[in-house]
């Protein structure tokens, strides 16, 4: 009797395991079916992953379209987007939108999100459109600042002052800190932009191979003033570093970044309302809860009225020279004043 009781209670319980097996897999298969099902755009980007994921997760979330980033390098992305029907739009630097819809890969789309954004900061056909960018500042030592009678207000301005310690990032390093560089040749001319450079040299402190390194370096008191990209400085005044920022008043460069929708792209409709939304209040509080502090484009939204300084002049129209060219500048930079 024993015997049979054992084999009862083994048959029992094989048969408890693989009704629940069963009814396991039955709701994870369901619950891989109902993700694969959501609409997807796919959108090719030049952008780091980490500052286009949280993104995507969020517009997933809150409107149950999938978006799927596809990181890439500018040469990738400019061979990418002549194989048309495989992605809806790009989302890179201005100068590659340029790129891309002077050789007819991108489709106009105008909008009323759009319609809010500076014209200096969109294509006038409606090719691509700006949604954030990055400004180019003085960020100052609070400490510093207060020992004073004066601040440092222009380019000219800082390359003339004296016992002044700079932190920047290589002009070689980064792209946002190159364009420094090409932005003050095409507003100051060649020799005139030089002589700038020439002057700040002796009181740089460190040429940094990162952007947020010459801002750490202010915030500890190591420079009294950093030739930094906004973002970086935003965020370290968010951390509580003692800093202040001040736009060059005769204005500065910067990094656009905007949307393009693809030609013949498979889900137009879903790409252009993704594109509106990254304009959007939504798409910023996304970034900035992610420590990314980009300027929106977008006037109206809250982020602009409140990140946007009073006077903030931008170099216009924004400099796209040629790879030669740009090469060409950062040679004769190192040789002529970094290497002295």
């Amino acid at each position: 009797m024993g015997r049979y009781t054992a084999l009862f209670i083994t048959a029992f319980t094989l048969l408890v395991i693989a009704f629940g097996s069963s009814m396991y897999l039955s709701k994870h298969v369901s619950e891989v079916k109902t993700v694969s099902t959501l609409p997807a755009i796919t959108v090719l980007t030049t952008l780091p992953a980490e500052n286009v994921a949280p993104l995507a997760d969020e517009y997933e979330k809150n409107h149950k379209i999938k978006v799927v980033f596809v990181p890439l390098t500018e040469d990738e992305l400019a061979k990418r987007v002549t194989d048309t029907g495989k992605a809806d739009l790009v989302l890179t630097n201005s100068h590659m939108l340029n790129r891309i819809a002077g050789n007819g890969w991108l489709v106009p789309h105008i909008s009323e999100t759009g319609d809010s954004v500076w014209d200096g900061l969109k294509d006038q056909n409606g090719f691509w459109t700006g949604v954030w960018y990055d400004p180019v500042v003085f960020c100052i030592n609070y400490d510093y600042a207060v020992r004073q009678e004066s601040l440092p207000m222009s380019w000219q301005e800082l390359a003339d002052r004296k016992d002044i310690r700079i932190g920047m990032t290589d002009f070689l390093a980064a792209d946002a800190s190159a364009n420094i560089l090409f932005t003050m040749i095409s507003q100051y001319g060649e020799e005139n932009a030089t002589k700038i450079f020439t002057k700040l040299h002796p009181k740089v402190v460190q040429y940094s191979k990162y952007l947020s390194t010459p801002v750490r370096m202010a915030g500890m008191g190591e420079v009294d003033v950093s030739i930094a990209v906004q973002s970086e400085a935003l965020r370290y005044i968010n951390e509580e570093f003692p800093l202040t920022i001040a736009y060059p008043s005769e204005g500065t460069a910067c990094t656009l970044t905007g949307t393009g929708i693809l030609l013949k792209s498979p889900n137009e409709e879903q790409a252009k309302l993704f594109a509106d939304w990254l304009q959007g209040d939504e798409a910023q509080l996304v970034l900035q809860k992610n420590n990314f502090y980009f300027m929106p484009t977008n006037r109206n939204t809250m982020a602009y009225k409140k990140m946007t300084g009073k006077n903030l002049v931008l170099f216009m129209p924004l400099v796209d020279l040629p790879k030669e060219r740009k090469q060409e500048l950062l040679d004769k930079w190192v040789k002529n004043t970094r290497l002295n």
